[in-house]
């Protein structure tokens, strides 16, 4: 699974890389994590990162799902995902990402980033979905004046992001890991000309490594860029 990524270039690199208008607001990320309102690439408006909830709710849903992977291998079949693998793809920044391993009982944190640390993109879905409030039923309006208003304050745009099956490096980690997509790729993928053939080969990882991390990035209140260094020698590259 992918359930924390860091995107910690500055907004002009951001920018240059993926060829698209970054917020002014933009700083940089050690923690990305579930629930946070994340810049993404979407299909519809390729050239302006826009910001989306991590944790997916497809649209006809009555309640929030918000999971934040879809898996390759079924993402067009299951109806949670298969509308916006079909229609709304996205592509998700980072520069690195993190895996928990087992040792001893013992769950410690690893980063996972390219030997350069360039980032790079990683293929994802979107949806909008609108929590359900009384007085409203399925293909109505709401009872009562405002109701667009209202309804508009409530929408969520939310993002997951697909995942495989792991290359040789990162299988030593976990089972499964990001869609880490070639960057001449990347808008084939947003235009819905990539299927999911090509998505289900992991990234062959010759130039990736991973390496332990501070137990300080298990909690998304910490955000700082200690949480990116190495805390000993343990690595794998």
């Amino acid at each position: 699974m992918c359930g924390r990524y860091s995107l910690t270039v500055p907004g002009a690199d951001l920018a240059e890389r993926f060829d698209a208008a970054v917020p002014d607001d933009w700083t940089p990320r050690y923690n990305c994590a579930p629930g946070q309102d994340l810049p993404v690439l979407a299909g519809d408006a390729p050239e302006t990162f826009r910001r989306m909830t991590w944790g997916y709710t497809p649209q006809w849903a009555e309640e929030s799902f918000d999971l934040i992977n879809a898996r390759t291998e079924t993402v067009d079949e299951k109806r949670t995902f298969a509308d916006s693998f079909e229609s709304r793809r996205c592509l998700v920044p980072a520069d690195g990402f993190y895996e928990w391993s087992d040792h001893a009982g013992e769950k410690r944190p690893y980063r996972v980033a390219f030997d350069d640390e360039r980032v790079f993109g990683m293929a994802g879905i979107h949806a909008t979905w609108e929590p359900p409030t009384p007085g409203r039923q399925a293909g109505l309006g709401e009872w009562g004046a405002g109701g667009d208003d209202d309804a508009a304050a409530e929408r969520v745009e939310a993002f997951a992001v697909l995942t495989t099956e792991p290359n040789d490096r990162v299988a030593d980690l976990h089972h499964r890991m990001a869609v880490v997509l070639p960057p001449d790729r990347e808008r084939d993928w947003l235009a819905g000309d990539l299927g999911k053939p090509e998505l289900l080969e992991p990234h062959p990882g010759d130039d990736l490594r991973w390496y332990r991390v501070s137990t300080r990035v298990n909690s998304p209140a910490n955000d700082d860029p200690s949480l990116i260094e190495p805390v000993d020698a343990e690595a794998g590259s």
